[in-house]
C-alpha cells in the first residue's frame, strides 16, 4: 500500500481548507456561538449548503452519469482528509451521520441526518444532535447487523443542554420506533466508518490546537521574551505534535485499509486504535493549548474552550474510549493467541 497523498488528494484537502477559512473563520465561529447562546440558532446548520455543494457528504457516493445527485465515487482515504479539515475548522452539526446517510441511504443534497444506535435498556440516555433540523435518523443495531431509517417526527424527545454550545442535544423519550429497514447496509460496517470519520474530525481539531498554541507562544511575551522561548512551553507544544501525528497516520492507514477491502472485523480493530489515538491527541491537545494560553484560555472571549468542548463531544461519539479500548484489547488478544499457538507458546 502507498500511504503518500496523491496530487488530487492534496488538491482536495487544500481546496476545502481554503473554502472553510473563507466561509467559517473566527468571526463566523463566534457569531455561531453567540447565536446558539441566545437560542436564535439552535436548529441552524452553519455552512451546510456550502459543504453539500462542495461534495463533502457525497465524496464516497457512487458516480451516476447524467444525474444531479450522483457522487464523486471516491473512498474513505479521501473522506478522512476532508473530515480532518472540517474538524480543524470546528464546523458544527451532524457531519458524520449526514455523510453516512448520503452514502448508504441516498439522503438528498442540503439535508441533514442523525444517528442513534440501538442499545440495551439501562445503558444511559439516547441523545440525538440537532433533532429538529434532521431529515432522517439512522438506527444501526450492531447486535443484529440491521440498519433502519426513521423520520425524526416519530420521536418524542426533550432538549438537553450539552457541554458544547454548538452541539445542542435532544434526549429520546420512550423506546425507539422500528423504522424502515435499509437493505444491504451492515450496521457493524456503518458504525466502523462513522467511528473512523469521527477520529478524522479529532485529528483536525488536534492539529488546530497545535497551531493555536504555537501561534500564541510566539506572540505572548513574558520577562521580555516570547513564552515559546521557555522550555516548559516548548515541551507542551512538542508533546501535542507528538500525539497528533501518530493519530493522523493511524486514521489514514485505517482508511486506506478499508478501501483495500480489509474485512470489517479486522478493520474495526484498526479503527478502534485510531480512534483512541485521535481522542487522546484532541482532548489532551486542547487541554495543553489552554495551558499555554494561561488565564486567557479560560475566558469566553478566547476560542480555546471551544476546542476542548468539541473534543469532549467527539470523544463520546460513535465508539467512545471504553468501547474502543475493549475492541482493541480483544483484537490484540486474539492476534496474540493465534501467534502463540503457531509457535507452541499459546499457554502460560
Amino acid at each position: 500500500m502507498d500511504f503518500r497523498l496523491t496530487d488530487d488528494q492534496i488538491a482536495l484537502q487544500t481546496g476545502l481548507r481554503e473554502l472553510l477559512e473563507g466561509r467559517f473563520g473566527p468571526e463566523r465561529l463566534r457569531a455561531a456561538v453567540a447565536g446558539a447562546g441566545s437560542g436564535a440558532d439552535d436548529d441552524g446548520l452553519p455552512l451546510w449548503s456550502e459543504l453539500s455543494d462542495a461534495g463533502l457528504f457525497s465524496l464516497r457516493k457512487p458516480e451516476r452519469s447524467g444525474q444531479r445527485e450522483g457522487g464523486l465515487g471516491l473512498g474513505l482515504a479521501e473522506a478522512v482528509l476532508a473530515f480532518e479539515e472540517v474538524g480543524r475548522a470546528l464546523v458544527p452539526g451532524p457531519l458524520v451521520a449526514t455523510e453516512l446517510a448520503t452514502v448508504h441511504a441516498s439522503l438528498p443534497p442540503h439535508r441533514a441526518a442523525g444517528l442513534c444506535r440501538r442499545q440495551p435498556a439501562g445503558r444511559g440516555p439516547l441523545l440525538v444532535e440537532r433533532l429538529p433540523a434532521l431529515a432522517v435518523l439512522l438506527l444501526p443495531d450492531t447486535l443484529t447487523g440491521e440498519v433502519r431509517s426513521l423520520s425524526p417526527s416519530a420521536l418524542r424527545a426533550r432538549g438537553r443542554r450539552g457541554v458544547d454550545p454548538l452541539t445542542p442535544l435532544w434526549e429520546v423519550q420512550g423506546p425507539l420506533p422500528d423504522g424502515e429497514l435499509l437493505p444491504g447496509v451492515d450496521a457493524g460496517r456503518l458504525w466502523a466508518e462513522g467511528t473512523l470519520l469521527t477520529a478524522a474530525l479529532q485529528v483536525g481539531l488536534a492539529g488546530r490546537a497545535v497551531a493555536t498554541a504555537v501561534g500564541y507562544a510566539k506572540q505572548r511575551e513574558q520577562f521580555g521574551q516570547p513564552i515559546g522561548a521557555f522550555q516548559a512551553v516548548q515541551h507542551l507544544c512538542a508533546d501535542m505534535l507528538a500525539r497528533t501525528e501518530p493519530a493522523r497516520a493511524a486514521v489514514r492507514a485505517a482508511a486506506v485499509g478499508a478501501d483495500a477491502g480489509v474485512p470489517t472485523a479486522e478493520l474495526s480493530v484498526e479503527i478502534a486504535g485510531a480512534k483512541l489515538l485521535a481522542d487522546q491527541a484532541a482532548v489532551r491537545g486542547a487541554r495543553d493549548c489552554l495551558q499555554v494560553h494561561g488565564g486567557m484560555g479560560f475566558t469566553w472571549e478566547a476560542d480555546v474552550h471551544l476546542l476542548l468542548k468539541r473534543a469532549w463531544v467527539y470523544e463520546g461519539s460513535f465508539a467512545g474510549t471504553p468501547e474502543s479500548a475493549e475492541l482493541l484489547a480483544e483484537g490484540l488478544s486474539v492476534a496474540g493467541l493465534g501467534h502463540g499457538a503457531g509457535h507452541g507458546v499459546g499457554h502460560l
